[in-house]
């Protein structure tokens, strides 16, 4: 098992995806689909997401971070995590396992949003390693902000589409996420300083934490119009399941019960770009 280091960083040669640049709505599905990997740390299994962000460092190039929930990350007392990488081999894909630092001499190499449920580690792959990453990844500008929603008439019941790994099931034998959706089912969704996290209409299960939620769709911006735009945006990424708890007081003991709702918990994306500018990439 090969381990990536994060000592140095070697930029990736990849261009940079706003949310324009979808002729079509599928290449942002596969896109990703290609950017979201499984993840373990110790006994903690979730998802994470791969996000591009620009280096003034290297020559115009790009930096790849690993975007998760914070929980994931902070529940491991080891150093390192595993992702699962997917190579194209031809017209296969094969499973690759990886090392990942998190910790060196006792000091985290990842960053946790002060507040919120998000974690971000720079993944620094060798030249050799390239051939994994060269494939188009979301980039800072398709996490979503509060221009966007409020620009894009963003409501509840609108649709977003979830990538995970529940229970820690697999949609390929490479390895690839498996693809769910669900709706926003909570008002108001801003401003994101005050309100810190979505529902979704979207049952969670172990593995789906760290998961991106985004939007994928046509929509019509003037009421009446007959003019539709290309949306794609990441609303944000799943923290967990919201559950009822209820205690029952017996004779010699207290009961506890849990009832899961099918009812998920989001965290903005305007968290996750406050994650990575904590990084400070230069």
């Amino acid at each position: 098992m090969k381990i990536i280091s994060n000592k140095f960083i070697v930029a990736l040669f990849l261009s940079l995806l706003s949310s324009s640049a979808f002729a079509d709505l599928n290449d942002a599905d596969e896109m990703m689909m290609r950017a979201t990997y499984k993840i373990q740390c110790g006994n903690s299994l979730g998802t994470c997401f791969m996000v591009l962000v620009p280096s003034t460092n290297w020559h115009g190039l790009n930096y790849a971070i690993l975007v998760t929930a914070k929980h994931v990350l902070a529940s491991t007392t080891g150093t390192n995590a595993t992702i699962y990488l997917r190579p194209k081999n031809g017209n296969t894909f094969a499973r690759k396992s990886f090392n990942v630092v998190l910790n060196s001499n006792g000091t985290n190499l990842w960053i946790g949003h002060p507040t919120a449920d998000v974690a971000a580690l720079c993944i620094p792959p060798s030249s050799s390693d390239a051939e994994f990453f060269q494939h188009s990844f979301p980039s800072l500008n398709d996490l979503a902000d509060d221009n966007f929603i409020r620009e894009r008439k963003v409501h509840p019941g609108d649709e977003v589409r979830v990538l995970g790994y529940p229970l820690g099931q697999e949609s390929s034998l490479a390895g690839f996420p498996i693809l769910r959706s669900g709706r926003i089912a909570s008002y108001p969704l801003v401003p994101t300083d005050l309100i810190q996290t979505y529902l979704l209409d979207f049952r969670v299960f172990n593995g789906n934490s760290g998961g991106p939620a985004y939007m994928c769709e046509r929509r019509t911006l003037v009421e009446g119009s007959l003019e539709s735009v290309n949306v794609f945006k990441i609303m944000g990424l799943i923290s967990q399941e919201s559950l009822v708890t209820e205690t029952t007081s017996g004779l010699e003991e207290d009961y506890v019960h849990r009832y899961n709702l099918g009812i998920g918990v989001m965290v903005p994306a305007q968290k996750i770009t406050e994650t990575i500018k904590l990084l400070n990439l230069k």
